[in-house]
């Protein structure tokens, strides 16, 4: 049966909750809880509110997808965050995988698709939890704070339904449309996001290539600075 494959309760070289810290957190999150959706639910808001969304650590560095850097950074894009998520909830033994997809009116900022020169999101991260025998998905990546920013509504999650872009903001503008679903995987597809990163962005791959230690633009201020000036980017 599917809930009893190992694949999703395993630690990996990205999903390394056998890192002590990583544990440690995971533990200390889900401490008291009554059962694994409110395991499963208290891992959620911890991962998307207490891990900031920023773009701008995308990397094609394999270490800095690693759960454990990701808890050290205290921030990530949706594909790092989804990785803590998938670890953290393995170590409470929740079954966790990942899931990917391509899709359009991604929250963004002007400055962030002029310098991807599309606004289409490659290789979107989310989740796969296992509550009560059904896979449920589940979207850490924007914070509350970001979302009050661009006057997105923040994703809820309950641990009973799927919670996924909801496809308008509050003003009733179209906000996210999926493009392409990549499916789950039990693991990181490293080589294969590389490669839709390379075939979608060879720009900014190239620049990816060079730099060294990531960059350090913070996203929140980016977006209030835009949102001053008359605007954002999120379509």
């Amino acid at each position: 049966m599917m809930e009893d494959d190992a694949r999703f309760l395993r630690p990996t070289w990205f999903l390394d909750y056998d890192n002590d810290a990583v544990i440690s957190r995971a533990k200390e999150i889900t401490a008291g809880a009554a059962d694994n959706r409110d395991r499963a639910v208290r891992l959620y808001y911890a991962v998307r509110d207490g891990f900031r969304y920023n773009p701008y650590r995308m990397s094609i560095d394999r270490s800095n997808y690693r759960a454990s850097f990701v808890l050290g950074m205290g921030e990530g894009f949706c594909v790092q965050k989804a990785v803590l998520l998938a670890a953290f909830a393995r170590a409470v033994g929740i079954h966790s995988r990942l899931r990917f997809a391509n899709v359009r009116n991604h929250l963004a900022t002007k400055k962030l698709i002029e310098a991807m020169k599309t606004d289409l999101f490659v290789f979107h991260g989310y989740n796969e939890l296992l509550i009560d025998g059904v896979w449920l998905k589940c979207t850490p990546a924007f914070n509350l704070t970001l979302c009050e920013k661009f006057d997105i509504l923040p994703l809820e999650f309950d641990g009973r339904r799927d919670s996924v872009f909801h496809p308008f903001d509050r003003r009733g503008n179209r906000h996210m449309e999926y493009i392409h679903d990549y499916g789950w995987f039990d693991d990181l597809p490293f080589d294969l996001m590389v490669q839709e990163f390379t075939r979608h962005y060879p720009h900014l791959v190239g620049y990816l290539r060079q730099q060294a230690g990531g960059v350090t633009v913070d996203f929140e201020c980016e977006a209030a600075d835009e949102r001053r000036c008359g605007g954002h980017g999120d379509g």
